[in-house]
């Protein structure tokens, strides 16, 4: 039993695949996500079907690994079972493998304003609060406010946070350079922090 369809669920699995074992693969989500380019789908470069492959369509072929689409609520260590949110699994081993979150860093009253990029509908919602930035400041009469909405702050200089503030300067400085009549997108490069 694995827990997980991210990267390590998905190695697990088909490392097992000449073995002779029966592989169970759960996961909360029909599909794997590549979260390296979630900062993609957050600046509108990629849609969310590009970045998220079916788990049943990458182990078609393995004939010793099933997908289940179930919710894990916990665990019966005693019994070898999976508490799921519709039911029990049994198992014989069992692999965790179900992922990351973001940290805060002890400021858990952060999340309300900086929200984390670890999922589909996080990269959906930040670019649909960018997008609508723009557009909010395009109808913007006080050059101030007009600036606070062009105003991203990237909180984090890791991989992800590096890859969101230049999706965010491309933007700006290509994408939608000429879409507004009001504003100057590019204006936003000098307010890019991380």
């Amino acid at each position: 039993m694995i827990i997980g369809g991210g990267f390590g669920g998905l190695e697990t699995a088909r490392k097992l695949r000449k073995s002779n074992v029966q592989v169970t693969l759960v996961d909360r989500h029909n599909y794997h996500l590549f979260q390296p380019l979630l900062y993609q789908v957050a600046t509108g470069g990629l849609s969310p079907a590009n970045i998220a492959t079916p788990l049943r369509s990458i182990f078609r072929r393995q004939a010793n690994c099933e997908v289940l689409l179930a919710e894990v609520q916990g665990f019966d260590l005693d019994h070898k079972r999976l508490v799921l949110a519709d039911g029990e699994l049994k198992y014989d081993h069992l692999v965790v493998a179900a992922g990351a979150t973001h940290s805060y860093f002890g400021h858990e009253e952060w999340a309300s304003v900086a929200p984390g990029l670890k999922t589909l509908q996080d990269a959906t919602s930040i670019r649909r609060k960018v997008f609508l930035a723009f557009e909010a400041a395009e109808r913007e009469k006080n050059p101030k406010i007009r600036e606070q909405m062009m105003t991203f702050v990237v909180v984090g200089g890791g991989p992800t946070g590096v890859e969101l503030a230049g999706a965010l300067s491309e933007i700006a400085r290509h994408t939608i350079r000429n879409d507004f009549r009001h504003i100057h997108p590019e204006d936003a490069l000098s307010l890019i922090h991380i």
